[in-house]
């Protein structure tokens, strides 16, 4: 009974499976028709857009082809047009070639007519000329002399006022010019014009120290004398020792080492090398801040350190008791005022006015002028060639190549010439003043020369029977001439030439 069970429920486990498979099977058939009928659709909807596509397509590739065509003509048409206008503009230039061919031959056979005609008026005039000097016996260049003599002489009175005229007037508006302009400055400027001169003389406490410097058996004085470079004077003056050297930085060196020493009461060669350590020092940073002062007075900031201290060297150097440092600091400021006056380059007028003497600073250590060895300075440290140009004409040996060098010159002389700025001895003043008159002398038809106002005039008497009126503004010319090429001076000299007719008669 249990097997017939078993096997029952096997049959309808069985019959349970098939009926399973089928029904899937049903289902899965039933699927797939739906899908494969969905895929027909998309297909042909897929076949049904791409005739669509296409037809787009071509339609868009007749438009695209027409257009084209249409561009194409356009192209051709306006090619056949520029075609037509360029074979006529080589019409027209065939056409002008011709005709400027036809007048290039008509103006060279002009040409040769006038030059065949210019030759026989050539001949012409020769043949007239050579019988006119034959009949007048005076050759071309003789007659025309003799008339330029003639109308000389005849309009000599004329010639010499129209003359004086014009320089008169020239001179009275120059300095009318120059004159407002160093009066407006001048009074810019109110550094004051007293130098401070450094005469080297230490002062002591006591006459005992006198003793001192000098040493046992003069041992401290030539120790101190050997180091220092310079030489010590002790002479009767009491509580004084003098300090001599032709070199002001080795003196003003000896002179802060020597005070030194005496303040501190010591001294032995120990005590004096390093008090000249100590001075040379001191000295060292005072070039390097007098330099730096001096440009910032002056509101230059971008010289080189070496320039600087070259131009700080200038402040223990004088020229003619006048300081070179203060000097050159006044002709900085003189040259950007007269700059700005005339609407110059101020910059570089206060520069080159600045550095203007700057060779000074070494002219004793090396052999050459200040004035080559200041451009050398320069030129080394790669300073504006336009400052170069403006400095190097300060004393009329090289041309004035920049109208800032005018500046600087003028800016130099008003410096120098300040009451009271600089001292000259009577020597080289005496010899200034016979040098002019030797000058002026040494004319023909000079009669008398005096120098007055202090060598700044000299006036010329000329003998009247030997010097006409017009031949008297050539001598004053030739003579300043000769005064600028032999003479050295700063400033300007005025030289008057006067012509006196003088009739005398006595009544009785």
């Amino acid at each position: 009974m249990n097997i017939y069970i078993t096997l029952e429920k096997i049959i309808i486990f069985i019959i349970g499976l098939l009926l399973g498979f089928l029904i899937r099977y049903i289902l899965a058939y039933f699927r797939a028709s739906f899908l494969e009928s969905q895929l027909k659709q998309k297909i042909d909807d897929l076949k049904k857009r791409e005739k669509e596509i296409i037809l787009e397509a071509e339609k868009k590739s007749l438009e695209i082809l027409e257009n084209t065509r249409l561009e194409r003509e356009n192209i051709l048409k306006d090619l056949r047009t520029r075609e037509e206008r360029i074979a006529n503009r080589e019409n027209i230039l065939d056409i002008k070639e011709r005709e400027l061919n036809e007048e290039k031959i008509t103006l060279k056979n002009k040409i040769s007519e006038l030059e065949i005609k210019e030759q026989e008026l050539k001949k012409t005039r020769d043949f007239y000329e050579k019988q006119l000097e034959e009949l007048s016996g005076f050759s071309k260049e003789e007659a025309l002399n003799l008339l330029f003599n003639k109308i000389e002489k005849d309009n000599e009175q004329i010639l010499v006022q129209r003359i004086s005229k014009l320089l008169r007037y020239q001179k009275e508006e120059i300095e009318q010019k120059a004159n407002e302009i160093i009066i407006s400055n001048l009074p810019r400027y109110s550094r004051s014009v007293a130098n401070e001169i450094n005469l080297s003389i230490v002062s002591l406490p006591s006459g005992e120290m006198k003793g001192r410097i000098i040493g046992k058996e003069g041992r401290n004085i030539r120790y101190f004398e050997k180091l220092s470079g310079v030489q010590i004077i002790i002479d009767e003056t009491p509580e004084i020792v003098t300090i001599s050297s032709f070199d002001p930085i080795r003196r003003e060196i000896a002179k802060i080492a020597l005070e030194r020493l005496i303040q501190d009461g010591r001294i032995n060669p120990s005590s004096i090398e390093e008090a000249l350590i100590f001075a040379k020092e001191k000295i060292e940073e005072d070039i390097k801040n007098s330099g730096k002062n001096a440009a910032l007075e002056l509101g230059i900031l971008d010289l080189p350190e070496e320039i600087i201290y070259l131009m700080g060297k200038l402040k223990f150097r004088y020229s003619y008791g006048q300081n070179v440092l203060q000097h050159s600091i006044e002709v900085g400021f003189f040259s950007r005022m007269i700059a700005d006056e005339l609407k110059l380059n101020s910059e570089i007028a206060k520069k080159a006015g600045f550095l203007h003497d700057i060779g000074k600073s070494v002219s004793h250590e090396i052999e050459g002028s200040h004035l080559e060895i200041g451009i050398k300075i320069l030129e080394k440290y790669n300073i504006d060639e336009k400052i170069i140009l403006a400095m190097k004409s300060h004393h009329e040996t090289y041309p004035f190549l920049i109208p800032e060098a005018y500046v600087v010159l003028a800016a130099d002389v008003i410096s120098a010439k300040r009451l009271g700025a600089r001292s000259e001895t009577l020597e080289a003043y005496l010899q200034r003043l016979e040098n002019l008159e030797k000058i002026a002398l040494s004319f023909e038809g000079v009669d008398k020369a005096y120098s007055i106002s202090g060598g700044r005039e000299v006036w010329i008497f000329v003998k009247p029977s030997e010097i006409s009126d017009l031949e008297m503004i050539k001598l004053a010319q030739n003579i300043a001439k000769k005064i600028e090429e032999d003479l050295r001076y700063p400033g300007e000299i005025k030289v008057v030439v006067i012509r006196e007719n003088r009739a005398i008669e006595y009544a009785r």
